[in-house]
């Protein structure tokens, strides 16, 4: 789930577009304006409008390297790189993985591989081995491009642990028993070892054969095709695979930064990660469809590099999440910076205190601000504010619903509830992805009638503005991470000691959220808490292992055997309530 910040068009209360909104006969049914028009293109058509529109116009900036590009750069560097990986044998329809953190490296890998028609696999830069193995294998990727290292992570030595076929291999050929269909490994690096190939290899191996191919296979992708594939946890289990479109996400990212006013007038400052969709659909591509220029201060996070780029590019826009304006903001009482240029942007992950509202307004300038929501699933915005939304609308509420989608809130019944009563959000649509990849049981439960049912609890009030309140099953958000219980529990099972392992969230004043695990040890063990968490360290993503654990003699269950998480959620913050005393 995003919450979001926002710049729009001048659209009142009053507006059209709200009046189209707006529920009807005072059930929680709302539809979205029917203009502008769906664009029925392929990401390499819209792509090519933009080229043509503005192709010597700068396109990208990587603060930190240095790398300048416009878009007619941009596209000699994109076609290299996709007649590379046909030199390699990959073909339209295959999958290809990223894993890595915000490089020139990842959005090259983006359209290029959308050129071809494979499909672009997302792999979560704190992906540990366990996660990596399930997400490569369970879409069946051919080939995966990674960085070498990304913070404390040693990707190299971790696809080495993984793939000890590599040692042996050529690159290009491995044949790993834990990946049997993964063939190629390339690795942002002039020297990745043994069976792995360095990513600026790849402009090397296309020929004219390869160039001419190009055109050949432009004419066969078609906007309705897969061409993205997300994880997230969705309902159940492990994480799942989320097939988008290029319908999807070329026109979700349209709408969204429609609705900030973004044109090619404009520089977006990117410090949020590719691999999620408000990087790559919101933000890239979301600037691309405007001819817009694009800057990325750093691989991660950092107040002082996105500030420094903020102002040296007198950026007109910034994405983030409420943390990281709140570290923005303490960073510019350190040391003030010219932010006069900012007008816009889009604050996601969690709910907006006012205050940080209000002050991103009055001390960064940017003042039209404005919340989303919506979910992977969904590609991802289905509610958005508008720019002159009122303030308190734009931080209690998750604005008013996108262009051609329909939302209704249901009860347990499936019956549209009435307004002002709370529902399960329901939304229907061009925006609804194709499905799980290979999970046609978990597509079925997820979407039914062309719903989503996103599991998460809202409200609606006459106006059309979505509230969210809660969620109908047991998602942990954690600083803007989706984290799913049973994967972790799954995980936690593992360890000899335990017997059963019960996961949930509690309340954070930073992240909003964090993990906590209570564990049933096995009759004549004696485990630690710390012992849990160090099982977890470098074996699953470092969001997900469980700030607090508690070892505890039983747990709190319903008379037909399901447990209490929500009583388990109450007791532990009492518990750490006490213990800050």
């Amino acid at each position: 789930m995003f919450r979001f910040g926002h710049i729009g068009r001048r659209i009142g209360l009053n507006s059209v577009e709200h009046d189209r909104s707006a529920p009807v006969d005072g059930r929680s049914h709302v539809v979205g304006a029917t203009e502008p028009d769906l664009k029925d293109v392929t990401i390499p058509q819209l792509f090519r409008e933009t080229l043509d529109a503005f192709g010597d116009r700068e396109a990208l900036v990587f603060s930190e390297t240095g790398l300048r590009l416009t878009y007619r750069e941009f596209d000699e560097r994109i076609d290299q790189c996709a007649a590379g990986l046909l030199a390699l044998g990959l073909q339209k329809g295959d999958r290809v993985g990223i894993w890595s953190p915000n490089r020139f490296e990842w959005v090259l890998t983006q359209f290029a591989t959308a050129r071809i028609g494979a499909i672009l696999v997302n792999i979560n830069p704190a992906y540990r081995l366990s996660e990596l193995q399930h997400a490569l294998h369970k879409v069946g990727c051919k080939a995966l491009i990674a960085a070498p290292v990304f913070k404390s992570s040693n990707y190299v030595d971790m696809l080495c642990e993984l793939l000890p076929e590599l040692a042996s291999a050529k690159p290009g050929a491995l044949r790993a028993a834990s990946l049997p269909e993964l063939r190629h490994v390339i690795v942002m690096s002039a020297e990745p070892g043994a069976g792995m190939m360095p990513f600026d290899d790849l402009a090397k191996l296309g020929g004219a054969d390869e160039r001419a191919q190009l055109e050949v296979i432009d004419a066969t992708l078609t906007p309705q095709e897969p061409i993205n594939i997300q994880f997230t946890s969705g309902t159940t289990g492990l994480p799942k695979g989320a097939t988008l479109s290029h319908f999807n996400i070329v026109n979700n990212a349209r709408f969204v930064t429609d609705r900030i006013d973004m044109t090619d007038a404009d520089t977006l400052v990117i410090p949020v990660p590719l691999y999620h969709c408000f990087g790559m659909v919101m933000g890239v591509l979301g600037a691309v469809s405007k001819g817009a220029r694009i800057v990325f201060p750093g691989e991660a996070f950092d107040p002082v590099q996105t500030l420094d780029a903020t102002e040296a590019e007198r950026a007109t826009a910034l994405y983030g999440v409420p943390t990281m304006f709140v570290a923005m903001l303490q960073e510019l009482g350190n040391r003030s910076r010219d932010l006069s240029s900012l007008r816009t942007g889009i604050m996601a992950g969690a709910p907006c205190p006012i205050e940080v509202m209000n002050r991103v307004g009055s001390e960064m300038h940017m003042s039209e601000v404005t919340i989303c929501y919506g979910m992977t699933e969904t590609s991802p915005v289905s509610f958005q504010s508008f720019t002159n939304d009122p303030v308190d609308k734009r931080c209690e509420t998750v604005g008013r619903i996108h262009p051609h989608l329909e939302v209704k809130l249901i009860d347990e019944s499936g019956e549209t509830v009435p307004v002002g009563e709370r529902g399960e959000i329901c939304t229907k649509g061009y925006s609804v992805m194709t499905g799980y990849w290979g999970d046609e049981e978990a597509t079925g439960k997820s979407i039914r009638d062309g719903w989503m049912h996103t599991g998460d609890l809202g409200v609606f009030d006459e106006l059309g503005f979505c509230s969210i309140v809660g969620r109908v099953k047991d998602m942990i958000i954690r600083g803007g991470e989706n984290i799913f219980p049973r994967e972790i529990e799954e995980f936690l099972i593992r360890h000899p000691a335990v017997s059963e392992a019960q996961v949930f969230g509690v309340p954070d004043d930073k992240l909003g959220e964090v993990v906590c695990a209570w564990i049933i040890e096995k009759p004549g063990s004696a485990l630690a808490a710390e012992e849990i968490r160090a099982f977890c360290k470098g074996q699953i993503a470092h969001y997900k292992v469980p700030k607090h654990v508690r070892v505890v003699a039983e747990l709190p269950m319903t008379i037909t055997g399901k447990p209490q998480k929500f009583v388990m959620s109450e007791r532990m913050q009492d518990m750490l309530a006490k213990e800050a005393e």
